[in-house]
C-alpha cells in the first residue's frame, strides 16, 4: 500500500478519534510531490466505515486515478489551490469542529491567551470574511489570509477551519491545536466576563519568546 495513502488515512482517523468531526464532515489529503498525486478522504464516507484502501488517489487537476470508483471529496477543489499556491506544504486539513465553528460564526480570531497557544502559532489564529464555494472562491480567500498573517490554521467565516503543513499528520495537529485554543479562549473570556474580569491576550514579547522557544532545537527529540 502506498505509504502517502496510509498517512492520508491515519490523519483523517486521528480527526475523528479526537472529536474533531461530525458525521462525515471533514477531511485530510496528501500529496506526493514527485508524482503529482493527491489522495485525500472520499465523499460521504463515515470515519468508522473508512478504510486505508478507500482514500482517493488523483492527480493535480482533480482527476480520480483510483479503479475503485469512490469519489473524492467535495472539498478537493480548495486542497488543490492550496498545492498549488502553497509549494512548501504537504497535507491539507479541513473541518468544521465545535469552537473552531463558534469562531466562525462570531467572525473573531482566536487570541493568544495561553503558552500553548503561543508554542504552536505564534499569532492569533486569524478568521476570514465568508466566500462561498464557487470556483476558487475559498482558495483565494485562505491564500489571501495565509500571505497576511503566515498562519498555518485559518478559520473561514461561517464555515470552519483549513490548516495546512508539510504532512498530513502536521495539518491535522494544526486542526487539534487550533480547537484546543478556540475552547480555551471561548471559556476564558466567558469565565472573565463572570468575576468581571477581562481576559488579555499575552504581550508580542511573550508570544515570540515562546513560539522560538517551542520551534528551536531545544524543543522535541532529533
Amino acid at each position: 500500500m502506498d505509504r502517502y495513502r496510509r498517512e492520508v488515512w491515519k490523519a483523517n482517523i486521528y480527526l475523528w478519534k479526537n472529536g474533531l468531526v461530525y458525521g462525515t464532515q471533514g477531511n485530510v489529503s496528501g500529496i506526493d510531490r514527485q508524482k503529482g498525486t493527491i489522495y485525500i478522504k472520499p465523499s460521504g464516507v463515515a470515519y468508522e466505515e473508512l478504510t486505508e484502501d478507500m482514500i482517493v488517489k488523483i492527480n493535480i487537476k482533480g482527476i480520480t486515478l483510483d479503479k475503485a470508483g469512490l469519489k473524492p471529496s467535495v472539498d478537493t477543489p480548495h486542497h488543490l489551490f492550496l498545492y498549488k499556491s502553497i509549494k512548501e506544504i504537504g497535507g491539507v486539513c479541513h473541518t468544521h469542529s465545535k469552537f473552531i465553528t463558534v469562531f466562525s460564526v462570531i467572525g473573531l480570531p482566536v487570541p493568544v491567551l495561553t503558552t500553548a497557544h503561543a508554542d504552536v502559532f505564534g499569532r492569533e489564529i486569524p478568521v476570514s470574511r465568508y466566500v462561498d464555494n464557487t470556483g476558487d472562491r475559498i482558495g483565494q480567500e485562505l491564500l489571501k489570509i495565509y500571505e497576511k498573517t503566515g498562519c498555518p490554521a485559518i478559520i473561514l467565516g461561517r464555515h470552519g477551519l483549513f490548516a495546512f503543513g508539510e504532512s498530513p499528520s502536521k495539518s491535522a495537529f494544526y486542526a487539534l491545536m487550533a480547537e484546543y485554543c478556540a475552547e480555551t479562549s471561548y471559556y476564558s473570556t466567558i469565565g472573565g466576563n463572570l468575576i468581571g474580569k477581562k481576559v488579555l491576550p499575552l504581550s508580542r514579547k511573550e508570544i515570540e519568546k515562546w513560539y522560538s522557544r517551542y520551534h528551536s532545537s531545544r524543543y522535541g527529540q532529533k
